[in-house]
């Protein structure tokens, strides 16, 4: 039902790819993304995604409607992210995601406790990638990466108008080493926890 749902959407509302890597993403059995400037989809809250929509509205992008679109099909990718057994999941967030203001002190306090409770769960990883790294830093667009119960591997990477899907294993391997690498300058679980603690203290 989920991907027939995610197939239902207008093919505006979502980048070109992205239902089909979503509907892939539910068969995983190890998941890594990396995004940079907002929180990534599968660990955004829904004040944070609501708000994430509403920016979008604003300028134009998206109508309302393609906006209660993207929400609702957030709620139904994180649930299917939440099924027994879990994947486990790396997330490596550059540090624009955690200092970038979205939708008032409130709604931020919520999101970086939430990203707090996601890294204490026992088949996640969670790893800040400091702005400090520069040009160490292994990508400059948002990239996922999926491993299957085979060790077969897929992945997707987006720009602001276009998403694009590899489905060859072997072309996926470079982004793969490439992700390893930007884990290696990450800070640690353990700091970037701590990192995220601080800035929410600091919220005003």
């Amino acid at each position: 039902m989920f991907t027939r749902k995610a197939l239902d959407l207008k093919s505006s509302a979502l980048l070109e790819g992205f239902p089909e890597y979503v509907e892939r993403e539910s068969k995983a059995v190890e998941v890594r993304l990396f995004t940079l400037g907002i929180v990534p989809g599968a660990l955004q809250t829904l004040a944070y995604a609501r708000a994430i929509a509403a920016g979008a509205v604003r300028r134009g992008s998206i109508a309302q409607e393609q906006a209660d679109e993207r929400v609702a099909y957030l709620a139904r990718r994180q649930a299917s992210l939440r099924r027994e057994p879990p994947p486990l999941i790396h997330a490596v967030l550059d540090e624009s995601c955690v200092r970038r203001p979205v939708g008032g002190p409130t709604v931020m306090a919520e999101q970086l406790g939430a990203l707090i409770a996601f890294a204490d769960l026992p088949h996640t990883v969670l790893q800040i990638a400091p702005l400090a790294i520069g040009e160490d830093r292994a990508f400059d667009l948002p990239v996922y990466i999926l491993t299957f119960e085979d060790r077969s591997l897929m992945s997707y990477a987006e720009s602001a108008q276009q998403g694009n899907l590899e489905r060859d294993s072997g072309a996926v391997l470079p982004a793969l080493t490439a992700y390893y690498q930007l884990q290696a300058h990450a800070l640690s679980q353990a700091d970037s926890v701590a990192l995220i603690r601080q800035l929410r203290e600091e919220l005003p």
